[in-house]
């Protein structure tokens, strides 16, 4: 079957990971996850063999037969464009993927870089900076990025139930890794009415709910 020979090489709590259980789940592809812990025995995405799987030591990294495909984003679009499955990911009009797209980097490529685990130990290690400033230098960032995106999504009317319309698409795969992080730093997601209802929306779907964090096999136990 399509799929069964699909890898993913996971962290429980990477955004971007996430981001790629959600798109899988979505498309109904079964997959083997393959744990690679970020914090444990230093890091186990520095070891030798995950460095010759993935020269940039980060997950997600998907393995799928003989090909190997690395960045979240790449990897959603390649699911996207390889497998029929049962959602779509992206739209059909050029125009609204533009918008898909361009929502989704709003997390990718604003939000998410400058508050992930490697920058804050290199705040940690490097500059001595306290948690309770790297917790707020997170906050922030969120909060500045989320401010925009809200606006958007509002005053767009191919907002529905979901970011692009009423079908979960790549925006709302960024967008609910984020949203879990907002509440994961004490983000007021109050003054983000619009951001929670598509979360909330999103949440309801078997597809979004297998791929949370704390349901990931390598996430600590209670």
């Amino acid at each position: 079957m399509a799929g069964e020979r699909i890898k993913l090489y996971s962290y429980w709590r990477s955004s971007a990971a996430y981001r790629v259980r959600i798109a899988l789940n979505l498309k109904g592809l079964p997959y083997e996850l393959i744990p690679v812990h970020l914090i444990n025995n230093g890091g186990e995405h520095h070891s030798e063999h995950y460095q010759a799987i993935n020269p940039q030591q980060k997950v997600p990294t998907l393995i799928d037969g003989e090909r190997i495909i690395r960045q979240s984003m790449a990897i959603v679009e390649y699911i996207e464009e390889t497998y029929d499955g049962e959602h779509r990911l992206m739209p059909v009009m050029a125009r609204e993927r533009a918008r898909v797209r361009a929502l989704a980097q709003i997390v990718a490529c604003d939000i998410h870089p400058i508050s992930n685990l490697s920058v804050m130990q290199y705040l940690e290690h490097e500059f001595n900076t306290p948690q309770v400033e790297r917790d707020r230098w997170t906050r922030h960032w969120i909060t500045e990025g989320f401010k925009g995106m809200e606006k958007l999504l509002a005053t767009n009317p191919s907002t529905g139930q979901f970011c692009e319309g009423d079908e979960p698409s790549l925006a709302d795969i960024c967008l609910i890794p984020q949203v879990y992080n907002a509440y994961r730093w004490s983000v007021d997601m109050d003054q983000f009415p619009l951001i929670r209802k598509i979360s909330d929306e999103c949440m309801k779907m078997e597809a979004f709910e297998r791929a949370k964090p704390e349901n990931q096999p390598d996430a600590p136990k209670a």
